[in-house]
């Protein structure tokens, strides 16, 4: 493929397409550029002439898509990303969990739910902080997914560059994140006690055939919904909903709602959503309001 070389509208709009039914993510026009910044390396290193090309050599190449589909993604992603979340999990939900442990109601337990883990900086947050908030002999299990293998094999590695040990409160640094031990120079790496708690697994949101999953406490469903188009985000807000344990509670990334969709929820605050108790729970909320 030639510098001059770039992506037809017409190819465009067979990418566009193609990434809508695989992965659910919308393209709008104005990421033409952008697609073809994220594919021209690849294009480059198999040695295919064009994106026309490549578009054809996807389409029938279920592993080539994958790599597509890995390079497309954005997996920006940071240590206890919006923390606010991580306060409210140590001040609200864990401590409503351990009180209906201590009564009987509930065993001593919690599975969360971290669905589009990028890198694996969201679940090792969320072990850190449950490890830290819970007594000793509490179950804790964490699963984490992406679409991206390419994230998800990082996350399982579990190594992240010094830098980011910026964002980690210092307690948790230094009982959580090894230097030394198995991280290479200039790297930290995720200690034993967080990566026992962590299952990674490949899953695609916007597939309406999810896996049997839950029910879970805590479903963190971060900064991914923006980048569906309407009808996807309503499908996948509504089936992780309904993921959710009685009590549980769905967390969206700052610049997300479910406002509009036309799904049942009640909230908690804003960002952060559950289901009703009952129908009986819903009637007399919306009465009040």
């Amino acid at each position: 493929m030639t510098s001059s070389a770039a992506v037809s509208d017409r190819d465009f709009a067979r990418f566009q397409a193609l990434i809508r039914d695989e992965a659910g993510i919308f393209l709008a026009p104005a990421k033409k550029a952008l697609l073809q910044g994220r594919l021209a390396r690849r294009v480059r290193e198999l040695g295919v002439p064009s994106f026309g090309a490549y578009y054809e050599l996807v389409a029938r190449d279920d592993a080539e898509r994958t790599r597509m589909l890995d390079a497309v993604c954005t997996n920006e992603t940071h240590f206890f990303r919006e923390p606010r979340h991580f306060e409210h999990l140590v001040r609200s939900v864990l401590p409503a969990l351990r009180a209906d442990a201590d009564a009987g109601r509930r065993p001593r337990q919690v599975h969360v739910w971290s669905a589009a883990c990028s890198t694996g900086e969201e679940p090792y947050s969320l072990a850190m902080t449950l490890l830290a908030a819970l007594p000793p002999g509490w179950d804790v299990r964490i699963l984490a997914t992406d679409l991206s293998t390419r994230v998800l094999a990082c996350a399982v590695e579990g190594l992240y560059p010094l830098e980011k040990a910026e964002e980690i409160p210092e307690p948790y640094l230094k009982a959580f994140m090894l230097r030394g031990h198995g991280a290479r120079e200039g790297l930290m790496k995720a200690g034993p006690e967080i990566r026992a708690l962590v299952r990674f697994e490949r899953m695609n949101l916007a597939s309406p055939a999810w896996p049997a999953l839950g029910p879970f406490d805590a479903v963190f469903l971060r900064n991914v919904l923006i980048y569906f188009d309407r009808e996807t985000k309503a499908g996948v807000a509504w089936r992780a909903l309904s993921t959710l344990a009685p009590g549980g509670q769905l967390f969206l990334g700052h610049a997300e709602s479910l406002a509009g969709l036309p799904i049942r929820f009640r909230a908690v605050q804003p960002t952060i959503y559950a289901i009703y108790a009952s129908e009986a729970a819903r009637r007399a909320e919306e009465a009040a309001t």
